[in-house]
């Protein structure tokens, strides 16, 4: 169902520049990628209410803006939740203590095989995204590759950490086959407390 056109989503901004290994170049490219999906999410909602009001829904053409809108309202929602699990400060090992370091132990064996399995999926050929998620029902954290926007989400699970690797994401930084390399910066700036933040249940993605 779409949104009513007086309630637009509005982009977010992050504080991100000076990140190990991405450069504010990169950023600054990567953060007008995202204002196009914030506007194309508004501009596909606002069409399809005027459709919709108009008794046009159900014609072919109601029907692929409304398969789009899945893809830009994923890439505007996993924008917002990439951006928000990378800070300068992170990189920081994950303690086998720590609410993050325990759910990943009990998923993964350990915290290092979570990393290799995430760089791994990470590192599959292809654009996409690598997504650890949380099954609600279980507790049990799984990786995950999205492909494009929306094709591998799984229904009702929270993604924890989530990695772009789109080649925009690295491109003006390393070279299509330097790939593990970007994967290695992503990590060394994760913000583990927003990821524990998630996982807890302490934080949302908070609507724009």
């Amino acid at each position: 169902m779409a949104l009513l056109t007086q309630n637009p989503y509005k982009q977010r901004s992050f504080d991100l520049y000076g990140l190990k290994g991405i450069s504010d170049q990169t950023l600054e490219v990567h953060f007008g990628l995202y204002a196009g999906y914030v506007k194309n999410t508004n501009l596909l909602n606002e069409q399809l209410v005027e459709m919709s009001q108009s008794g046009k829904a159900g014609t072919p053409s109601y029907a692929e803006l409304t398969r789009r809108l899945g893809f830009e309202y994923n890439g505007m929602v996993l924008h917002e939740w990439y951006f928000g699990n990378m800070t300068t400060d992170g990189g920081a090992d994950i303690s086998g203590s720590s609410p993050l370091g325990r759910a990943l132990g009990e998923s993964f064996g350990d915290p290092e095989t979570w990393k290799k399995d995430f760089t791994a999926i990470g590192g599959m050929r292809g654009v996409g995204w690598a997504v650890t998620y949380l099954d609600p029902a279980s507790g049990r954290l799984s990786n995950h590759w999205i492909t494009l926007h929306e094709d591998g989400n799984i229904a009702g699970f929270k993604p924890i950490i989530v990695m772009d690797v789109w080649e925009h994401a690295f491109l003006l930084d390393y070279k299509p086959a330097d790939r593990p390399k970007y994967i290695e910066s992503f990590l060394a700036n994760l913000d583990l407390t927003a990821a524990e933040a998630r996982l807890t249940g302490s934080a949302e993605r908070p609507i724009g």
